[in-house]
């Protein structure tokens, strides 16, 4: 446990330098000031802890830059890893999503795209009436949040910046489809991203092939483009695809996972079964996620209980995850099996509500811990103590039909930002 400093200015330079800031400036008098140099400076900022570097960036103005270029950002996440704070969760209601004009309707009470909110962020994000001018919620990546109405309108919210874009409307029309969104490294302070919507069939046919168009930030066109499989396959509807390291994961139909890594230049796709376990043949939720050694990790749930699957590159393999595109080099490592009666004896208050206990989501980039539901509420899950704790959040509760919604945290990355970033 690292030591909560005070935000006063003289004791965080006390605790930095050893001095108090009367101290310094008599140093100062004599001696140069070796925090002034960027290059320094920028060394001394990479030894202090993630819990405490947020704090620093009042110090001074320079301070604040170097903490917030994004040359020291890179280099502070590659020694620390990224942190996240929760906002909340959103909900997006199946019933609503790809319909005809004339099908089922949401009433107007009901908003297109409601938070349940876990903090003031959070809060504020909802009372900020952004979110109704933004459509349905699709997914969310590094904060930014892709939205809109299939299958023409969609946006992309930087909640950071409070900046909304629209994209321009896509060339191809597909009835039934899932997506994908890529977010990238900023680059000189802008962030880059990519937007995937891959066709799926109504009609499960002999298919090999899928046809998907992909926009992009930095061309900001959409571009048509065919994935090529050596086996038959079809993807899942209206779900949205778990991006690791740049490598999209798409749950597919017959138990399978299809992996499409669009840095390599090709176009094909890859497939791979999904994970056999206790729960393989009666599993009711299933969900994808990152670990923190930042492996994909799957997780699937029914009544009685959870498993968590790592999947691993064998000893031996290509570095990359295909072998000419046909046979993936990799295997399904079971990490967690979890009992949900060892958590009710925990907490009895929530005995009653276990049957209808459901795996809910993975949080970013981490490997120990998952939020799971239990009636209508969100638990925070411990899984090397097997603990859990409630996560409260303002919202629609109970009202939630959790059968016909996907009910998804959204994150921000816990990094200052001194300016605006454009996400056009």
């Amino acid at each position: 446990m690292h030591r909560k400093l005070s935000p006063l200015k003289p004791q965080i330079l006390k605790d930095i330098t050893g001095l108090t800031e009367t101290e310094r400036m008599k140093r100062n008098s004599v001696y140069p000031s070796a925090l002034n140099c960027d290059d320094i400076l920028h060394e001394i900022l990479l030894r202090i802890p993630p819990p405490t570097i947020s704090k620093l960036i009042i110090v001074s103005k320079i301070w604040l830059r170097v903490i917030c270029s994004p040359s020291f950002r890179q280099c502070y996440l590659r020694q620390w890893g990224q942190s996240f704070r929760l906002l909340g969760f959103f909900v997006c209601n199946f019933l609503y999503l790809g319909r005809p004009r004339d099908g089922y309707r949401r009433p107007r009470w009901e908003p297109a795209l409601p938070i349940l909110s876990t903090c003031k962020d959070g809060d504020d994000l909802k009372l900020s009436g952004i979110l109704k001018h933004l459509g349905y919620f699709i997914d969310s990546s590094k904060g930014i949040i892709l939205s809109g109405f299939h299958p023409k309108t969609y946006y992309v919210y930087n909640t950071v910046t409070k900046q909304k874009y629209e994209l321009p409307e896509p060339q191809q029309f597909y009835k039934v489809l899932c997506m994908a969104l890529i977010v990238e490294e900023y680059l000189d302070s802008d962030i880059c991203y990519k937007v995937i919507r891959a066709r799926c069939e109504c009609k499960l046919k002999e298919r090999n092939t899928v046809s998907i168009e992909t926009y992009s930030s930095k061309t900001r066109q959409w571009k048509q483009s065919t994935l090529m499989c050596s086996t038959t396959f079809a993807l899942c509807p209206r779900t949205a695809a778990m991006v690791v390291g740049g490598v999209v994961h798409w749950f597919a139909m017959w138990g399978k996972l299809a992996i499409y890594d669009p840095r390599l230049g090709d176009r094909y796709i890859a497939l791979i079964k999904l994970p056999t376990g206790v729960l393989t043949h009666e599993h009711e939720e299933s969900v994808l996620g990152e670990s923190s050694d930042g492996l994909l990790q799957y997780g699937q749930s029914n009544n009685l209980g959870l498993e968590i699957w790592i999947l691993e590159k064998e000893s031996g393999a290509n570095s990359s995850i295909y072998c000419n595109c046909t046979h993936l080099k990799y295997k399904w490592i079971l990490r967690w099996r979890l009992n949900f009666k060892v958590l009710w004896k925990q907490m009895p208050s929530l005995s009653t509500h276990s049957k209808e206990t459901q795996i809910l989501s993975f949080l970013p980039q981490n490997s120990t811990s998952i939020f799971i539901r239990s009636g209508w509420n969100i638990l925070l899950c411990d899984l090397e103590t097997k603990t859990v704790e409630i996560v409260n959040y303002q919202g629609r509760g109970g009202t939630i039909s959790w059968e016909s919604s996907k009910v998804v945290p959204y994150f921000l990355p816990a990094w200052p930002h001194t300016s605006s970033v454009s996400v056009s």
